[in-house]
């Protein structure tokens, strides 16, 4: 399946052929450089040789490096630049030799196949091989155990009603959100050792260095230009996966199967278990250390991290690093790109309208952001149902996890500032009436 032209033309290219200086020009990082001379000179010294360079000191900006190359039957210059590494664009070399090397490999099969890589990803073999295959039966099951899909619902003024929650709103059932716990690739510029070959279009991945892209995540290597088309479907791998905390949380429900990150349910577990009636729970902080540790041993142990009564007695340890858990995550649970929904929302004045605004941001959520925040409102309404004991209302809880769960795309501390009543708002709206807006 895999296609072999590409692979063939870089067997095919010119190989790189140094015109060193007889003479040490300058004690310089070039060693053997020819110094201050013109591009028609480079010319003579290359002398017509496909893959012939050199290294000159330019005339137009002195002090500065200019690679000269034999290709096509000219001569191309380009500034050279070091800074540890050689380079005359984005990949950066360990020597000159290689960087010619690779830019020659570039140049001629760029040259020999533009058509044919222009045209290569249209007719790609991702779905039938490989990564997409081996995990197709993973993705038809993939969290089918436990889900509660979102309802979609339309509050309603009805005066004939009396609860104070039902009055506001009455529901009306509507087609359900369709969730699908996807996830975009995290690709990032990989160097592969040995040839290797596109497992979106099938091609050769040419170059020495940088040849294309891997999904840290999942392992899926493809060119820079396939990874635009690859679907949202990583599938990450636990081994790729370093971290609990500080780790997104579709990766890490991904990775672990789950519903809601691990962390979430066994701290929600370990809190409602004896911990309910802890005077200022979640408001009083646990001594950092012992945070910290917990934090530690969920990166270490994943799901087998102790955090019972008998390694850590002080239920706000656990709280705390719930809190930190979630505070810490690289994209929050209220999604930077819904924040100033959910900000807007808590501005408006009528009751009902503001409640349908924070639904319909709600149902715009990721499925593992949505299902997280409906598995902690639903605790935190628990939490309100002992505040004679733990003095915590949904108005204070609202205060505390307010900035924990929402948190403005561009850390202004200014804008922080002015949303934390809007925040507080939210998360004490998400409280009162989890059981109508989840």
């Amino acid at each position: 399946v895999y296609k072999e032209v590409l692979y063939q033309l870089q067997q095919e290219a010119p190989r790189p052929k140094r015109i060193t200086c007889p003479q040490e020009v300058s004690p310089w990082i070039y060693s053997r450089f020819h110094g201050m001379i013109s591009r028609e000179h480079a010319d003579e010294l290359l002398g017509g040789a496909e893959g012939a360079y050199l290294i000159r000191e330019s005339q137009r900006q002195p002090g500065t490096h200019t690679l000269a190359l034999r290709f096509g039957h000219q001569t191309l210059n380009y500034r050279l630049f070091y800074d540890g590494k050689h380079f005359v664009g984005e990949k950066r070399f360990e020597s000159v030799h290689d960087l010619v090397t690779d830019g020659l490999i570039t140049l001629y099969i760029e040259t020999k196949a533009a058509e044919y890589i222009a045209k290569m990803t249209t007719n790609p073999i991702y779905e039938h091989l490989g990564y997409t295959s081996l995990l197709k039966d993973k993705m038809v099951h993939r969290l089918s155990r436990g889900r509660t899909e979102p309802r979609r619902v339309t509050f309603q003024r009805d005066d004939r009603i009396t609860s104070p929650l039902v009055r506001r709103s009455a529901l009306k059932d509507s087609p359900e959100k369709q969730c699908s716990y996807e996830k975009i690739h995290n690709f990032k510029v990989h160097t592969f050792r040995g040839p290797h070959w596109c497992e979106y279009c099938a091609n050769f991945m040419w170059g020495l260095i940088a040849q294309g892209v891997r999904c840290s995540d999942c392992g899926l290597n493809v060119h820079k230009q396939c990874s635009k088309l690859v679907p949202s479907d990583c599938q990450p791998d636990l081994r790729r996966i370093k971290k609990v905390f500080s780790c997104d949380l579709t990766t890490l429900v991904k990775a672990h199967n789950t519903t809601r990150p691990m962390v979430v349910d066994m701290c929600i577990r370990e809190i409602e278990l004896r911990g309910l009636k802890s005077e200022g729970l979640y408001r009083v902080s646990g001594f950092s250390e012992h945070i910290e540790d917990v934090k530690l041993s969920f990166d270490r142990d994943g799901e087998k991290a102790d955090i019972s009564a008998d390694t850590y007695a002080d239920i706000n340890i656990i709280a705390g690093a719930l809190k930190l858990y979630l505070r810490d995550l690289p994209i929050p649970v209220i999604t930077f790109d819904l924040y100033s929904k959910f900000i807007q929302a808590a501005k408006i004045p009528n009751a009902e309208s503001r409640l349908e605004a924070i639904h319909e941001g709600l149902l715009q959520l990721p499925p593992a952001h949505y299902e997280t925040l409906r598995y902690l409102m639903a605790h935190l309404k628990r939490v309100t149902m002992f505040e004679k004991d733990n003095l915590m209302s949904a108005e204070n809880l609202g205060i505390v996890f307010g900035p924990t769960l929402m948190q403005p795309p561009e850390q202004n501390a200014l804008a922080t500032l002015n949303d934390m009543r809007q925040q507080k708002l939210v998360v004490q709206l998400m409280i009162e009436h989890e059981d109508v807006l989840f």
